[in-house]
């Protein structure tokens, strides 16, 4: 047997066959849980990609309040997705599992780590993604000048009539949900289970989880935020994202542009910041809950000693057991 014919079987074995689907490793967790360091740490002993899932990171400007990574942090490790829209476009999450895909596919699934908090971001890379019936812009355009006046509260009333199974989510989903169903007559609950698409890979998680310290992480983070100039930037970009635009819906945006407009103070602003970000952090631990059980979830504290160690030992073996 010839040298040429060795490697062609090692490239053989190493290539996965059609229909074998590979396995992506994915750190999720609670806003301020740690999940970031943890997954640098693990990325850059690794050699590997972080593809980034985080609904607010995606918008270009929209920095220190979103707490994206720093020109540090990326000279260490590569980071996909963030910086891919426009602070007034609204960018679903079939667009970043779009991206993400593309990403995952160019560099390999073994050669990256998807890390992020935003379940529904997680939940289209990992389920099988619905098909999507096209949607006419001009009527696209002039629903939406409709809904987006209307406030949060109002718009769950109306996903409850008219696909109460994504009532709880999020303000930009409930949009999406009301788009879907008032321009197609389809409810995307419906579209997810009769349109959807294969599922590409298997997905081994590690949820980052530091129990009854969360609340203290993320008042220090906050203030953080604030010392590393996160006014400063809100002021910035008052200037030129329009009061609409979404991503002002992060935490925290609002209410600081209403202390840059000089129409609230600093101190019942840090206060609201904190409360909404405590309640974001609730709702995405209901979410990985809820959806997230089973052999292929692992959960890990970061404040044990071993964390980094036990991190390494999952990324190899897809859990610590």
């Amino acid at each position: 047997m010839s040298s040429n014919d060795v490697l062609a079987g090692a490239e053989l074995r190493a290539t996965p066959q059609a229909g074998q689907r590979r396995t992506l490793r994915i750190i999720c967790g609670p806003t301020g849980a740690g999940k970031s360091a943890l997954a640098l740490a693990l990325a850059e002993a690794h050699g590997l990609t972080i593809v980034v899932a985080d609904s607010r990171q995606v918008y270009r400007g929209f920095d220190i309040g979103t707490a994206k990574p720093a020109a540090a942090e990326r000279a260490r490790v590569p980071h996909e997705a963030l910086d891919l829209a426009d602070p007034a476009q609204r960018f679903s999450a079939a667009a970043w599992a779009a991206h993400a895909s593309e990403v995952i596919d160019r560099l390999g699934a073994d050669r990256v780590l998807v890390v992020g908090g935003t379940g529904l971001y997680l939940r289209a890379l990992t389920e099988p993604l619905f098909a999507e019936p096209p949607l006419d812009a001009d009527r696209r355009t002039a629903l939406a000048a409709e809904l987006d006046a209307l406030d949060t509260a109002t718009l769950r009333r109306w996903v409850m009539h008219l696909d109460a199974a994504r009532a709880g989510l999020g303000r930009t989903q409930l949009l999406r949900a009301l788009e879907v169903a008032l321009l197609t007559g389809r409810r995307i609950s419906d579209l997810h289970r009769d349109a959807a698409r294969e599922q590409r890979w298997d997905s081994q998680w590690l949820v980052v989880d530091p129990g009854d310290q969360l609340h203290a992480r993320i008042d220090r983070r906050i203030e953080e935020m604030l010392a590393a100039g996160w006014l400063d930037e809100v002021r910035t970009l008052a200037d030129l994202v329009p009061p609409g635009a979404p991503a002002w819906n992060a935490c925290g945006y609002e209410v600081l542009r209403a202390v840059a407009q000089g129409e609230t103070a600093m101190d019942k602003a840090r206060w609201a910041i904190l409360v909404s970000t405590r309640q974001y952090a609730k709702r995405q631990r209901t979410w990985f809950r809820h959806q997230l059980e089973g052999e292929d979830v692992t959960h890990i504290d970061p404040r044990r000693a071993d964390a980094g160690a036990s991190a390494d030992r999952w990324w190899h073996h897809g859990r610590l057991a």
